[in-house]
């Protein structure tokens, strides 16, 4: 019976935040197919699927356990967001394992692999950032001015978008350099 009955997206917050396992069940059996779609519409098996939703629902977890937590839209879009950016970094990792092992092995391999691995942290840090942040980074990578930034987050002005991508440049930083992953790869 507590399989059908509907949480806010306030309830499963707070039952994540405190790892209540029937909030977590309905949060997987709720969420569940809405991955599973994405993910094998996007060249997935079933284990990753199941590896995505893992990693989801820890990011998820570590958002709402650290410091402030807020979401701006529904917590669904939120979750296959985060979902979305998981999926994506482990492709882009599979792309790069698979052109370094179809190369021929030479000093540089040992580069690669650590560019790749460096993408994967960036990617999985980049998902633990607030959604504004991520916004802000994804406009300015896709090379909008501040000028234009400004006007799509309606912020006050150019100068206030610079400092707001600043700040969540440094916040991303922070997060790739407590990653353990990051930790174990050693001066690059």
């Amino acid at each position: 019976m507590g399989l059908f009955r509907k949480y806010s997206d306030n309830d499963i917050i707070d039952g994540v935040r405190r790892q209540d396992n029937r909030i977590l069940s309905y949060l997987y059996d709720s969420y569940y197919e809405m991955i599973y779609d994405y993910v094998r519409k996007n060249n997935g098996t079933e284990d990753d699927v199941s590896e995505v939703m893992q990693e989801t629902v820890v990011i998820l977890y570590r958002q709402v356990t650290e410091g402030e937590f807020s979401i701006r839209s529904d917590l669904k879009g939120y979750f296959f967001g985060i979902g979305r950016n998981v999926w994506i970094a482990q492709l882009k990792h599979r792309s790069k394992l698979v052109s370094i092992e179809s190369e021929p092995a030479d000093a540089s391999s040992a580069e690669d692999i650590d560019r790749a691995t460096l993408e994967r942290i960036v990617a999985r840090s980049f998902a633990l950032l607030a959604e504004d942040c991520q916004k802000i980074l994804t406009l300015y990578g896709d090379g909008l001015s501040y000028e234009e930034i400004a006007n799509r987050m309606g912020l006050k002005n150019a100068v206030y978008a610079r400092r707001k991508k600043y700040l969540c440049k440094e916040a991303l930083m922070e997060i790739i350099k407590t990653d353990p992953e990051y930790q174990d790869l050693g001066p690059l």
